[in-house]
């Protein structure tokens, strides 16, 4: 997988509750909807996203483009890392890990049902 080179990169957070505590699940995935890896942090900081992004980097190499949200600490992260001009960033860009997350909201509120 390391030598593969992944043309697009799409990263996104969400929260989540984890044994009664609300964590954020941070995920990246490749410009085919294929999860590459998944974090759960505390919090959505400059240190949490670039554990995540070095972590996703070493497994599979750096990518062409790094698509965000507007959320900042990830342009903090990538200054640090060096590959800012690799991030883009736009309104409707980051579907593609956003779509990524409904089975397991589908899951959460199923769980929500049982138990009233």
């Amino acid at each position: 997988m390391r030598d593969f080179r992944h043309w697009r990169w799409h990263l996104g957070a969400m929260y989540v509750k984890l044994n009664g505590e609300m964590v954020c699940l941070s995920r990246a995935v490749d410009q085919e909807g294929q999860i590459l890896g998944s974090f759960v942090i505390r919090t959505r900081d400059k240190a949490a996203a670039l554990t995540f992004m070095k972590k996703a980097l070493k497994r599979y190499g750096s990518p062409e483009a790094i698509t965000t949200d507007g959320l900042g600490s990830y342009g903090a992260a990538m200054n640090e890392r060096g590959n800012r001009e690799k991030q883009e960033v736009g309104r409707w860009a980051n579907n593609r890990v956003k779509n990524s997350h409904l089975p397991f909201r589908r899951r959460e509120r199923a769980m929500l049902r049982f138990g009233r």
